[in-house]
């Protein structure tokens, strides 16, 4: 039996985006990568489709369809897989969402849906805390909790007390919607920057449960505004230049956990993660996943994708397979910046899989490398065009791929496959003794 290291670099594609600035290419096809290349030239190489052809999924989605789940049949929404990571129960009945800070301008236009990407986690607690304190839902019976996860990041559950709640309502984040439960990225430029009201979703399961919740939400998103404006924290940031944090966006409710058999069920495999977001590690405690505990991001990424190479190296020898989440790449897309998205691929093929390679015996490990989704520059969001993916070691035979990127994994021998695909095929490759 082989070992598993089932790598996952946040938005790592660029799909058919490429980036003047790079010379016509991706970030990845312009990034300098030779371990990449080295597994890419002594494995095999292709393309995925995470959740399937023409889905611009969310990362919640993607990283359940990739760790073999069919993410249409078990999909319950985003926010109680954030709450549950949040360390909030979630009953059948509450509805939880993912929540951004974000800075209002005029009446319903955003000025940035994620405060300039610099409020502190100390801030957003602070923050918390008041609208906990000061606001009180009032058009229905209902209480709610709000709490701030990472940065300008946060999960709100609200319960009602007399009646239960649907995840079936639409977001106040204008930039993602909803097909079901179902979230997807819409694409920069085709929607309005401006916050939404909450509706209930056309031809949903109970429509009274529906309208009690959009009520609720947007009572909440009023009433959260006003204690934001008034907050001491962002007068504070006013003053130092910075943007407030005077609007929550929510996004991708959900009414209940999904209900997932766990990978040692499964597949009969014993898996450890290192995750960074609430998201998976949400999906990590549902799939049955050990959460190894590592630091989160800092702007040391030589420091961070070092301390995550040593963590690798020592925890997997304690497991079956190890499944690890970067989200470098990710946040560099979503910026539009290819400059420095091309860095941060560079900075991960050099400090994180360059010593985790040279440490273990490719021989007896099976490892992949993809994404959960793609997040093009040119769009500064995720897109549907399918990830790279390679996967190398053990006694997997080479195809004819030269280096790792979307235009030389579109001939590898693996071809295009759905992510539900690949953990069933890691699984193959992991046990078969030829």
């Amino acid at each position: 039996m082989k070992k598993i290291l089932y790598i996952i670099l946040d938005g790592l594609g660029d799909g058919r985006y490429r980036c003047k600035e790079l010379g016509n290419r991706t970030p990845l096809e312009a990034a300098a990568t030779p371990t990449m290349d080295m597994l890419a030239k002594e494995g095999q190489t292709g393309l995925m489709y995470s959740v399937g052809k023409g889905i611009a999924p969310e990362s919640d989605i993607a990283v359940i369809s990739i760790l073999g789940y069919d993410a249409m049949k078990h999909y319950t929404g985003r926010g109680p897989l954030e709450a549950l990571a949040a360390g909030i129960k979630i009953n059948d009945g509450d509805l939880a969402f993912r929540a951004n800070f974000a800075t209002r301008g005029t009446g319903r236009n955003i000025k940035d849906r994620r405060v300039g990407r610099n409020l502190s986690t100390k801030e957003a607690s602070h923050l918390c805390k008041e609208i906990n304190k000061r606001v009180k839902l009032e058009s229905i019976p209902a209480a709610f909790m709000f709490k701030n996860t990472l940065e300008y990041r946060g999960v709100l559950v609200i319960r009602g007390i007399k009646d239960k709640l649907s995840g079936y309502v639409t977001n106040t984040d204008p930039a993602y919607i909803k097909h079901g439960l179902l979230g997807v990225a819409k694409k920069t430029g085709t929607f309005e920057n401006i916050v939404e009201y909450c509706m209930p979703i056309k031809d949903c399961p109970d429509s009274n449960a529906a309208y009690r919740s959009a009520l609720l939400v947007n009572e909440f998103t009023l009433k959260s505004c006003e204690v934001l404006d008034r907050s001491g924290v962002n007068k504070n940031r006013i003053r130092n230049g910075n943007l407030p944090a005077n609007l929550i966006l929510l996004r991708d409710a959900g009414d209940h956990l999904p209900k997932l058999p766990t990978i040692k069920n499964r597949f009969n495999k014993n898996f450890g993660c290192f995750v960074e977001m609430p998201t998976e590690e949400g999906i990590a405690l549902l799939t049955g996943m050990k959460i190894v505990p590592i630091p989160p991001p800092t702007k040391n990424l030589e420091k961070d994708y070092t301390l995550r190479a040593n963590m690798t190296i020592r925890h997997i020898k304690n497991f079956d397979g190890l499944y690890i989440h970067i989200k470098g790449p990710d946040v560099p897309g979503h910026d539009g910046d290819a400059i420095k998205k091309k860095t941060v691929i560079e900075l991960i093929d050099k400090y994180y899989l360059a010593p985790l390679i040279e440490s273990i015996n490719l021989d007896k490990t099976i490892v992949a490398i993809t994404a959960d989704h793609s997040t093009p520059c040119r769009l500064k969001s995720h897109s549907d065009d399918p990830v790279p993916l390679l996967i190398s070691g053990g006694n997997i035979k080479p195809d004819t791929t030269k280096s790792f990127s979307e235009r030389d994994c579109l001939a590898g021998r693996i071809g295009k496959i759905r992510g539900i695909q690949l953990m069933p095929l890691l699984i193959k490759y992991a046990n078969t003794n030829k």
